[in-house]
């Protein structure tokens, strides 16, 4: 039940103007850590869940920052700012989150969020913002915040990646 109620906010979360492909990004980019937001409520580690998030956001954001100008840092448009991707960083926080702390039970909910992480890195490869290495490291920023556990309010700190077999 929580996983389908994880899924329909993912889904309300999509813009309905945008290409189908790009707009996919887009709506993974919000609907993910939405929906991992409303797990981590239910599961009463939202501050938890919270500092993660502005971490995660932070360390995106401040890459970005620093690295501007840097050819590491250029899209394939030409323009600056793309080194990480924040879109599949943001993507791969909620999916992570999700997979491993809301998903223990529910193995297929776990591929479909790292799925539709995945399709988010992919769409921004097909519309020509990033990289791969842009998205692979926004990949591994949010996969490495989403799965971390900072103990706070919480009994102690962790990592889980998820999907258990």
């Amino acid at each position: 039940m929580r996983a389908m109620a994880c899924f329909c906010a993912t889904l309300a979360a999509g813009p309905a103007t945008a290409e189908p492909f790009e707009g996919l990004g887009t709506a993974m980019k919000y609907g993910l850590p939405l929906a991992a937001m409303v797990c981590a409520v239910d599961q009463d580690r939202a501050e938890d869940f919270a500092v993660r998030g502005v971490l995660q956001a932070a360390a995106v954001l401040g890459m970005k920052e620093i690295l501007d100008g840097s050819p590491v840092s250029r899209r394939p448009s030409g323009q600056g700012r793309g080194f990480p991707s924040g879109h599949t960083a943001a993507a791969f926080f909620g999916a992570s989150d999700l997979a491993g702390k809301c998903f223990d039970s529910e193995s297929w909910a776990g591929v479909a969020a790292y799925g539709a992480a995945g399709m988010t890195g992919w769409s921004r490869s097909y519309a020509g913002e990033h990289t791969l290495d842009q998205i692979m490291a926004g990949a591994i920023i949010g996969l490495s915040f989403g799965a971390a556990s900072f103990g706070i309010g919480a009994e102690g700190a962790g990592f889980s990646v998820g999907l258990r077999f």
